[in-house]
Parts: C-alpha cells; structure tokens; sequence
C-alpha cells in the first residue's frame, strides 16, 4: 500500500515547496518594489504636486501605511484574485494583464511549437551518432547560441530581415491585426526566432546530455549487445527514462522565456506583459509591477514544478 502512496505523497511535497516558495517570492516582491527611489505621488502629480497634495494622494491610494499592514492587504487581495488597481489609469490590474496576457502567451506558444520540436530532434540524433561530425556541428551551433545574448540576436536579425532584405517588418505590433496568415507570420517570425534560438540552444545540449547518459547505462548496452539497432535503442530503450531529464530540461529552457521574452517584447515593441511592466516602472506604477513580477515568478515555479511532477510519474520504481 505505501509502495502505491509514494509518488502522490511526492507530488504533494513538491506541489507544497512551489506554494511555499510562491510565498517566499511574493514577500520579496512587495518590498522590493517598495524600496523603488522616487515618490509615487509626486511623480503621479508631476509639475501640480504640493505637499498638501501629495499627501493626500499617498492617503488615498494607502501608501502611507505601514509596509507590513499594505503586504497583508496586497497578499490576501491576491488569494482572492484581486490584483489591485493601478495608479496611472484607475483600472483594475488584473484586466490591464488579461489584455495583454494573450499576446504574451501567443507569443511563447509559437516558440515553444518551433522550439521544442527541433531542440528534441536535434539533441536525440546528436546523441544517437555521439562523436560524429553532425553532432560535433550540432555542439559546435548551440554553443555559439548560447554566448549570444537575445539583444544581440534580435538586433542582428532586424538590421539583416527589416534593413537589408527588407523582408519582414522591425515591428511586430501589426501582427496583432495582420490580415491574413502569411502577415501574421511575417510580423511573428522575427520575435519567434530570436526567441528559439536561445531557447533550443540549451534544450539541445541538455537533451543531448540526458540521453547519452541513458544510452550509456547496462540495460541499455545489453540490448545493443542482443542485436537491438542503434535507433530502437534509443527510441524503445533509452528516451522512455531519459523522459524525466528531458522535461527537466524543457522546463528551463522554456522558463528562459520569461526573461527573453522582456528583452524582445521591448524591441520589437510587441504589446505583451513583459512591455506593460517595463512601461509601469517609468511611472511608479507599484500595483501593476508586482502583479506583472508575481506572475512571472509563479509561471516559472509551475514549469519547473510540472517538470519535477513528470520525472517523478515516470520514474519506474515508483510505479511497481
């Protein structure tokens, strides 16, 4: 009976750590964004600030209370679904991030579909001929990928497609409204390939890593020594407990989204959350930068949570 309880009382610790660790996050959030220089009402105010009117403008928006009572007051807000309202417009945070939220999650859907194909096939067949010249060139591409940073490669890839060729657009605002498919793909494929490639170069290395040291394991080697081809090998023997590394591997490779994807929302001036936050610094915007941090930090620990659930499901000594 406990041999059948372990993987749930495992995905239940796991699943308490990444609460607990949400937590965690969420405190240091809010005082982090507390500690941001300048005053909120004498920016808000500009040139009209007046320390009669500032002051009663901290009191409405209640940032002259303590910071222990406002961290109570955001935090059970959020448990309830409420982000917040935002000090620049009035509105409701949670309904500024749904306008954009689509178009962020748009945006890594796309890469993750061209990403994760390729990564996989690529790290698979490196290590299926492991030491040839096609995996010392699939080595020798991914290292490259990963020294470039995602501005540089996005920088490249607009003076060489938008400059030079004049192929595809430097902005990917019109891709939101584009007219057909061919010009939705056009104004998504710049930001989807600057995206994928940092993306897949370390899904490939960490894909190729997880399956050489399958391969290398003796069940595996004894089927090879039974006459099993190299491709059954791989594919029968070695990737189905290589699957645990290998959504390991996808989970932190896709969580490297969350920081890229700033970088390319801001130059390709695509209107996801990533570029909201970034225009909520500029004003002190403190509601709508802590609901836009959470959030990414709540969809990196559920990545990397779902991927530590899979390499427990598909541990085979946890299922006998």
């Amino acid at each position: 009976m406990i041999r059948f309880l372990t993987p749930t009382i495992l995905v239940g610790r796991r699943l308490a750590l990444t609460l607990l660790t949400l937590l965690i996050v969420s405190f240091i959030v809010f005082f982090a964004t507390a500690l941001l220089p300048g005053d909120v009402a004498e920016i808000l105010l500009g040139q009209a600030s007046t320390p009669e009117a500032a002051a009663g403008l901290r009191q409405a928006m209640g940032v002259d209370q303590p910071a222990a009572q406002r961290f109570v007051i955001w935090l059970t807000g959020l448990l309830r679904g409420d982000l917040g309202t935002s000090y620049v417009t009035g509105m409701p945070v949670a309904e500024m991030i749904g306008d954009r939220l689509n178009n962020s999650l748009r945006l890594a859907g796309l890469t993750a579909l061209v990403a994760v194909p390729v990564s996989l096939f690529l790290g698979i067949t490196a290590a299926m001929w492991r030491g040839s010249a096609y995996d010392r060139i699939v080595s020798a591409v991914t290292i490259s990928l990963i020294s470039v940073p995602e501005f540089m490669v996005a920088t490249v890839a607009v003076l060489v497609f938008a400059v030079w060729l004049q192929w595809l657009p430097a902005l990917s605002y019109g891709g939101l409204r584009a007219d057909s498919l061919w010009q939705m793909l056009q104004f998504y494929a710049m930001p989807v390939m600057t995206l994928a490639f940092v993306v897949s170069a370390q899904m490939i290395r960490m894909t190729r890593a997880a399956v050489i040291e399958t391969i290398d394991t003796p069940y595996v080697e004894m089927a090879l020594l039974k006459g099993a081809s190299r491709r059954r090998m791989v594919l029968h023997h070695a990737l189905p407990n290589a699957l645990g590394p290998i959504a390991n591997a996808m989970a932190l490779s896709l969580s490297y989204l969350l920081g890229g994807v700033i970088i390319v929302e801001t130059i390709f001036n695509y209107p996801g959350v990533a570029k909201l936050m970034l225009d909520s610094v500029a004003t002190r915007d403190l509601p709508l930068i802590q609901a836009c941090t959470i959030l990414f930090c709540a969809s990196y620990l559920l990545l990397i949570a779902l991927a530590d659930i899979v390499a427990i499901l598909s541990n085979p000594r946890l299922r006998k």
